[in-house]
């Protein structure tokens, strides 16, 4: 079953997560499209953390520290 995303270009936001720019949230947007096509399920959890850690917001390491702890592992 195909499930639509909150897109607001005007706002710059994907599903409530502010970007910079409008290309990066077009392309963001894109690649969890074709994911969710694969079964993949986005929040706004998961979502901010791809932009904390691809603003380098925060390193790598918690960034794998914060995607274990939403899924558990």
């Amino acid at each position: 079953m195909y499930k639509t995303i909150e897109i607001d270009r005007e706002n710059l936001t994907l599903m409530g997560v502010k970007f910079s720019n409008l290309k990066t949230l077009e392309n963001t947007a894109n690649a969890i499209g074709s994911n969710m096509f694969e079964g993949f399920e986005p929040t706004t959890e998961l979502i901010q953390l791809y932009v904390d850690w691809s603003t380098r917001t925060i390193p790598e390491s918690d960034f794998l520290t914060r995607l274990y702890s939403i899924y558990g592992k």
